[in-house]
């Protein structure tokens, strides 16, 4: 179904690639489950990024993906410390609380993944610089993939 708006039959395009992409790298095919992945991960990132980064990052995701990523942030609060990599890895455990045989880890590579495919390799360095050591080595493990 096409729209009367240009703009939003492209955005609604390229979400849907992303979602395919990250999709075919979970090997999921619930989209449901696939958007609670994305939605997740990118929240649990943008709530520990520096104000810059997460507006550098956010204008390089589709309209829609960027509507999730913004989702319920308030830019005034200041970041998030910090989480170890099993505590990252946590907030999407819970998230998937349903599901007790959900791999974060996989789950986070993915993710990670999937935007490094789709958005600059400028923005991928930046971001993999502010990440802490251990999350760092997993956006380039997942870029690497």
């Amino acid at each position: 179904m096409r729209s009367k708006v240009q703009v939003f039959d492209k955005t609604l395009h390229k979400s849907e690639a992303w979602l395919a992409d990250l999709a075919a790298e979970l090997g999921w095919e619930d989209q449901r489950r696939v958007c609670r992945a994305l939605r997740v991960t990118l929240h649990a990132l943008r709530d520990r990024l520096p104000l810059g980064e997460v507006a550098q990052l956010g204008a390089q995701l589709p309209m829609l993906i960027r509507g999730l990523y913004f989702e319920g942030w308030s830019p005034s609060r200041a970041p998030d410390k910090w989480l170890k990599k099993d505590q990252f890895l946590e907030i999407v455990e819970v998230a998937f609380g349903d599901e007790p045989d959900i791999n974060a880890e996989r789950v986070v590579k993915a993710v990670f993944r999937t935007i490094e495919k789709h958005v600059s390799a400028g923005e991928s360095r930046d971001v993999a610089a502010v990440l802490p050591e251990k999350l760092s080595r997993m956006w380039s493990e997942a870029g690497d993939l």
